[in-house]
């Protein structure tokens, strides 16, 4: 390929706009789940499913939507992607039981991961290399701004509209990002580069290598588990702590906010402190407050302040180990770092589905919730500590 090609030009804030329409579909709804569990007559748990599926999806389509727009492109792939979306949606929008609406949110986040992936693939096309860095970083500080408004919006329209305008919206986004990647988007890759078959193969490999799944589970169980709470939140805040359900929103903005910061952390250390006292220091800090935070809910001392602040603690010590996990994760392995980066976040959704299931056990969240924090922080820290202890593979000759 001649290296002075010139690629095509993409408008940043669409690329922004169409891989933050996947995860904004999931925090958006947290906050109407107790308004939507009462009104279709089922119970916590069962109303939780909603966002572990939804996490499911996001997990299972990390693994397919790479590999599929190798091979045809990403345009088509995106397009197709962006339509289940939509479709998914709407069909959220008329469930008439919590059954069709768990459903439909599958379905939903099956089409909505289309953007999560192909978004920063396209960055990859359309960027020379020291270019895709600082583009995927200001991407990264666009999406970022969603997961801490999309509660709030959640709230608001689930207080004063009703839960099923929630998915009105969605379908919207979904119809308008279809039409503006339709009309925008160029293809930015011919298709037919990328095997199956090799494909599988390279997750086989990733599979059977110690040192990466350390990394890998530790990774999603220092970040991910944050998923417990965010699912529980909204009957902790109502039910236990007796506030109103447009606040929740706002409260698990916190969440975003102690991520963001520990990133920042992390961004600013690196270089200065080795990566493997990032790792371990930032977990232990997730650790620690886990616990003081499962102390409180048994001792019945939990208030809005006390829990705003632990959970702030918590996602900041993931934000600082979190991208040291995906670096020495994606590292293990450089022949295949594609794919390990796909498995990678296959893995921390499926962990981040799991933790939700896990929070909806039993008649209290907020003792489900702790628990489930306390217990998947020191899988990580075992986990970082077994693959630090692990022998590197031998690099290619």
């Amino acid at each position: 390929m001649n290296a002075t090609a010139v690629r095509p030009a993409v408008p940043l804030w669409l690329l922004a706009l169409i891989t933050l329409s996947g995860t904004l579909a999931m925090h958006i709804f947290v906050p109407a789940l107790p308004s939507a569990a009462r009104e279709l007559g089922v119970s916590q748990s069962t109303m939780q499913m909603t966002l572990s599926v939804y996490i499911l999806g996001l997990a299972l389509g990390q693994l397919i939507y790479g590999p599929l727009s190798d091979r045809y492109g990403r345009k088509g792939t995106l397009m197709v992607g962006l339509g289940i979306y939509t479709v998914g949606g709407f069909a959220a929008m008329l469930a008439p039981d919590a059954h069709a609406l768990i459903g439909a949110r599958l379905f939903q986040a099956l089409g909505g991961c289309a953007g999560l992936v192909l978004g920063r693939a396209i960055v990859r096309d359309t960027s020379a290399p020291d270019q895709a860095v600082r583009r995927l970083a200001l991407m990264t500080l666009m999406i970022t701004l969603g997961p801490g408004l999309a509660p709030l919006l959640g709230g608001i329209l689930a207080e004063y509209v009703g839960w099923r305008s929630i998915f009105v919206v969605l379908c919207g986004l979904g119809i308008f990002n279809t039409v503006l990647a339709w009309r925008l988007l160029p293809e930015t890759s011919a298709g037919g580069a990328t095997s199956f078959r090799a494909v599988g193969r390279h997750y086989g490999e990733l599979l059977r290598t110690p040192q990466f799944l350390y990394y890998t589970i530790g990774g999603a169980c220092a970040t991910t588990s944050i998923y417990a709470f965010v699912s529980a939140a909204p009957f902790i805040f109502t039910h236990e702590l007796h506030r109103s359900s447009s606040e929740v929103g706002l409260y698990l903005a916190v969440v975003v906010l102690g991520s963001a910061t520990g990133s920042l952390i992390a961004s600013r250390a690196f270089g200065r402190i080795p990566l493997r006292r990032l790792l371990l220091a930032g977990n232990a800090l997730s650790v620690l407050v886990a616990i003081t935070l499962l102390v409180s809910v048994l001792a019945h001392g939990m208030s809005v302040w006390l829990t705003l602040l632990l959970v702030y603690g918590f996602t900041l010590g993931a934000g600082i180990a979190s991208p040291a996990a995906l670096t020495q994760a994606i590292g293990v392995n450089p022949r295949v770092v594609g794919s390990a980066s796909g498995l990678y976040g296959s893995i921390q959704m499926g962990v981040g589905a799991l933790s939700t299931v896990l929070a909806g056990i039993g008649p209290s969240p907020s003792l489900a919730a702790a628990t489930t924090l306390a217990v998947m922080a020191a899988i990580g820290q075992y986990c970082f500590q077994r693959a630090l202890r692990s022998r590197p593979l031998p690099k290619a000759t």
